[in-house]
C-alpha cells in the first residue's frame, strides 16, 4: 500500500516540485496540497494521510502551530509530520521538536534525501536532517528543564528495551541496532514499539529527547 502524503507549503512552485519528486515513486502517493497550516489541518482530517510535509513560515497559520494541533489531535498515530524549511536557525528546530514533528529537513536537500525522509518519517522511524541532528538535540536538552519523573519512567522498560532506546538515541537505525545487539530487525522494531508505548511517546524523535532527559545518553557522547 502506498504512503499517502499531504504537502503543505504556501509556495505553489515548491508544492509542485515536491509533488513531481514524489510522483515518480510507486510507493508514494500525493493525496492533497494546502497553502497554509489551517487548510492543511482541514485536509489532514478529511484525507487521513500517513505523512504531512509541512513548511514552517506560512500565512493564516504557520507550520509549527499546525503541527502542534495535529500531533495533539492524533497523539499516537497518523499523520506523522516532516518539517521542511529553507531556514536552519535553532529556534525553529526546537519549536518543531516541541510541537511533535517526526522529522526535520532543509528544502535544499537532494531529491533522494527527501524521498528517504518521507519513507522514514512515515514509518515512525525518524530523526532530523544529518547536518543538524546531534548538535540540535543536545542543545535542545541543555536548554530545556528535565521533566519531573522522567527517570522513574525509565524503570518501566526492560533491560533490552533500554539498550534499544540508548542506541536509537545515538542515531542508529533499526538495522544498525539489530547488528549491534545481534538480534533480528523485527525484534528491534518490536522493542522500539514497546518503548514508545510504555513511555507514551509518539516517535523516535521524542524517544531520543527522553533518553537525553534521563541521562541515558549524554551530550557529547
Amino acid at each position: 500500500m502506498a504512503i499517502r502524503v499531504l504537502i503543505v507549503d504556501d509556495q505553489a512552485v515548491v508544492r509542485a516540485g515536491f509533488r513531481t519528486i514524489l510522483a515518480e515513486e510507486p510507493d508514494l502517493e500525493v493525496v492533497g496540497q494546502a497553502g497554509d497550516g489551517a487548510e492543511g489541518i482541514r485536509l489532514a482530517r478529511s484525507l487521513r494521510p500517513d505523512l504531512v510535509m509541512m513548511d514552517i513560515r506560512m500565512p493564516v497559520m504557520d507550520g509549527l502551530e499546525a503541527t502542534r494541533r495535529l500531533t495533539a489531535e492524533y497523539p499516537q498515530g497518523h499523520p506523522h509530520v516532516l518539517i521542511l524549511t529553507t531556514f536552519d536557525p535553532d529556534e525553529y528546530v526546537f519549536a518543531a521538536l516541541r510541537a511533535g514533528a517526526g522529522g526535520f529537513l532543509l528544502k535544499d536537500a537532494e531529491p533522494a534525501e527527501i524521498l528517504t525522509a518521507v519513507r522514514v518519517v512515515a514509518a515512525g522511524d525518524s530523526l532530523l536532517a544529518p547536518q543538524v541532528t546531534r548538535r540540535l538535540i543536545e542543545e535542545f536538552v541543555r536548554s530545556t528543564p528535565r521533566p519531573a519523573g522522567a527517570a522513574t519512567d525509565l524503570r518501566r522498560l526492560t533491560r533490552r528495551e533500554t539498550e534499544v532506546l540508548a542506541l536509537a538515541a545515538r542515531g542508529l537505525s533499526n538495522a544498525e541496532i539489530a547488528e549491534a545487539l545481534t538480534l533480528g530487525g523485527s525484534t528491534i522494531k518490536t522493542h522500539m514499539n514497546n518503548v514508545l508505548s510504555k513511555l507514551q511517546l509518539r516517535d523516535r524523535v521524542q524517544a531520543t529527547i527522553f533518553a537525553y532527559d534521563v541521562g541515558l545518553v549524554r551530550p557529547g557522547t
